[in-house]
């Protein structure tokens, strides 16, 4: 089975997404194509990781991750392959992988291959389809170019960690309005030892004191703060919008109090 995953800051406006998958499709016709995302905003490198790092490894090992998200290549934002855990992950090395990854990959490969067009704007269509297609037919991802020792670093805000505070931002904000943090579980539970806290939600006096397991743990209309899927403190509102609702934004401060 043939996968290639899309995610890109294209929109679904323009040509440029079915320009890609006809690509794919006139090399490879049986390939499985599964677009992520298409609503990144552009050249936006922390949202375009966030959604891709909480989803690639639900895929089967051997599916091809296209990042077509400030494509350009330059000397610092090489074209690049990259093989993880059995997945390979093509774009420009850009700091996005470095915002995905936690750990070094397996192999990491500077992409050195001859382009059919005679265009250098359209690298998704021109360089990392002709690389994704080599994968999917059992080549080598070392016959893609020169191999590097590591990836090109993009630095992120981490959270800052007290004895008596944990201050973290907000990282994401999905189609629900729902408030995601850069703060993880086990942040949370490597400080709290037992003892009660407040979460402290940007400039506003809205303040939870507890940590709950669905929205449903709360009325509609009411505040709720829990662990999503994504192991990070979600802010939510049960059946409502909390990003509009509570005036909270991408790098807006949360900050957890312990007491």
């Amino acid at each position: 089975m043939s996968i290639i995953t899309l995610t890109s800051d294209w929109g679904l406006k323009d040509h440029y997404l079915s320009v890609v998958k006809a690509a794919i499709l006139s090399r490879l016709p049986e390939t499985i194509i599964i677009d992520i995302s298409h609503q990144i905003p552009p050249f936006d490198l922390n949202q375009a990781s966030f959604i891709i790092r909480n989803c690639w490894k639900g895929f089967p090992k051997g599916t091809v991750h296209i990042i077509g998200i400030n494509t350009e290549a330059g000397i610092k934002s090489p074209h690049t392959a990259v093989e993880m855990e059995g997945h390979y992950f093509i774009g420009a090395d850009n700091g996005i992988f470095s915002l995905i990854f936690d750990k070094q990959p397996e192999r990491i490969i500077e992409i050195e291959i001859a382009q059919d067009s005679e265009y250098f704007t359209f690298s998704t269509r021109d360089v990392f389809v002709k690389a994704a297609v080599h994968l999917l037919k059992g080549n080598s991802i070392e016959d893609l170019g020169i191999p590097r020792n590591s990836l090109t670093p993009c630095a992120s805000f981490q959270p800052v960690i007290t004895q008596n505070a944990i201050t973290g931002k907000v990282i994401y904000v999905d189609v629900y309005e729902n408030v995601f943090t850069n703060i993880s579980r086990e942040m949370f539970q490597q400080v709290i030892k037992g003892r009660h806290f407040q979460i402290e939600l940007g400039y506003i006096k809205n303040k939870i004191n507890r940590i709950s397991d669905s929205y449903g743990d709360v009325p509609e209309g009411e505040i709720v703060a829990l662990f999503s899927s994504t192991g990070l403190l979600q802010i939510a509102i049960n059946h409502g919008n909390a990003s509009g609702l509570l005036g909270l934004s991408i790098d807006d401060s949360i900050r957890i109090v312990f007491e």
